[in-house]
């Protein structure tokens, strides 16, 4: 390699997602993110610029986290670990006591989820589960 590119934090992401209504609930409801951009109604005379951005879907933020969802998936499909491409996306708290009190919310909302692992080789623990689409998330908290 000739040299390295110097990147920083990750920016955005986005999902490609079922249901973006579904989809927007999870991410909002019970991960705390807030629509920071929605694409226009279909009658309005900038939904096709922005379809050309947004694809008729949402960017939300949490911190200095952008994600966004585009719903160009046909219905039923669902996320696959085991394919190129993404295997999963963790997101950071602050302690174990934040990760059982996430287990309790996961289950409040029925959302299946692993149990709190400790990884200590890494220093972290880690609670699994999975949005609306089957795309594998995990909160990671440090060892404690």
């Amino acid at each position: 390699m000739p040299g390295q590119i110097p990147t920083g934090p990750i920016h955005h992401l986005r999902l490609t997602v079922t249901d973006l209504e579904r989809s927007r609930q999870f991410y909002t409801g019970l991960l705390g993110f807030d629509v920071a951009v929605e694409s226009p109604p279909d009658d309005d005379p900038a939904a096709a610029e922005t379809f050309k951005v947004l694809f008729g879907g949402i960017v939300m933020i949490r911190g200095a986290l952008l994600m966004g969802l585009r719903p160009m998936a046909a219905a039923g499909d669902r996320f696959d670990a085991d394919r190129v491409g993404l295997d999963h996306l963790s997101f950071a708290v602050d302690s174990r006591a934040e990760l059982e009190r996430a287990a309790e919310l996961l289950d409040e909302a029925g959302v299946p989820h692993g149990q709190i692992t400790s990884l200590p080789s890494f220093g972290i623990d880690v609670l699994s589960f999975a949005d609306p689409d089957g795309v594998q998330l995990e909160l990671t908290a440090p060892a404690g």
